[in-house]
């Protein structure tokens, strides 16, 4: 049964790829996207300019919106489980506080291309509150508790220090950039983007999926983890930093998108229960779906006007996640 609803994710996934290349400031119909998804340039140029769009815009576009809500969702799934707390996501650590104060800085200091140096910026930024995490958390990083209270820490100073950057040293029109950026943004996405970000969603995917038996041992607690076996100061601390590279280049490339990693591993766990072979492509597949149709009524709901996705994804998660925890099973 649970490969079957596996499957039917997969499909509605790629159903709602497809719906998302129809719509924008051009409306195409369902032959039209098949026509243009056809790699040979067409030779009416009407034709031409159609298929550019959606080879060079819409798709990119919805591939790296699919990628960042499935990596995020990852993070998600797998951070709740180290930490055994539902409300555990790659915002709580500080990951993406560091992130945003890593883009300010690049933004502040004028760094050019702000196309290539934000997400490098974003990218080390992360790394190091990641870092500082793990320096305050010290000794008892293996305690769920004082690692995340550590990292709410490391995520308000660094949060404090984004805004007083902000309010000092960028002008209206950057601070009006940076604070859409901070709500996610797919509209420069390039095919280089996805591909990064794709490889690094399937890279520490696969990391996490052969690692789900060992995961479904450390759900039950850090005792019986060793009781059985299990290294559990190695095995958080190479887990900890797969999803900190993971969010970094989630959010390096597309900005910080919230309630993802906070909503959708809830709704995986619903309707999967709590193992992690089915719950983690599970969660992949509705993040990657969550942040698809976010993106693709952000574009299109007051077009030629655009939302930043992160304003959808807190509309359309926060419900999700208040039906999802009252419905939770009992693991």
């Amino acid at each position: 049964m649970k490969p079957l609803r596996l499957l039917l994710c997969a499909i509605v996934t790629l159903l709602g790829l497809i719906y998302s290349l129809r719509y924008g400031a051009v409306t195409l119909s369902l032959s039209e996207v098949i026509q243009f998804l056809n790699p040979h340039p067409a030779e009416d140029p009407v034709l031409a300019l159609y298929q550019k769009i959606v080879w060079s815009l819409r798709l990119p576009r919805a591939l790296l919106a699919m990628a960042c809500g499935g990596g995020l969702a990852l993070a998600g799934a797998v951070l709740q489980t180290l930490t055994r707390n539902p409300l555990a996501d790659p915002w709580l650590l500080g990951i993406s506080s560091g992130a945003g104060l890593g883009a300010v800085l690049i933004i502040a200091l004028g760094v050019q291309p702000l196309l290539i140096a934000m997400p490098s910026g974003a990218f080390i930024g992360a790394l190091t509150a990641f870092a500082l995490v793990v320096l305050m958390a010290g000794r008892a990083v293996t305690q769920p508790a004082r690692f995340m209270l550590s990292g709410v820490a490391v995520g308000q100073l660094l949060s404090a220090f984004t805004s007083l950057i902000v309010f000092w040293q960028t002008d209206a029109t950057t601070s009006r950039g940076f604070t859409f950026w901070l709500l996610g943004a797919f509209g420069q996405a390039t095919w280089q983007q996805v591909a990064i970000c794709s490889g690094a969603l399937f890279v520490i995917g696969t990391f996490c999926l052969a690692l789900s038996p060992t995961l479904n041992v450390m759900a039950l607690g850090n005792v019986a983890a060793q009781g059985l076996g299990v290294n559990v100061a190695a095995l958080q601390m190479w887990l900890y930093l797969s999803m900190t590279v993971l969010t970094a280049t989630m959010v390096a490339f597309c900005g910080a998108i919230g309630f993802v990693g906070l909503t959708v591993p809830h709704l995986a766990k619903l309707m999967f229960g709590h193992r992690h072979q089915w719950v983690l492509p599970a969660s992949v597949f509705f993040g990657a779906l969550l942040t698809l149709a976010s993106d693709t009524l952000a574009r299109t709901l007051f077009a030629p006007r655009e939302l930043p996705p992160g304003v959808i994804t807190a509309l359309i998660g926060v419900p999700v996640f208040l039906l999802a925890l009252r419905h939770r099973p009992q693991p």
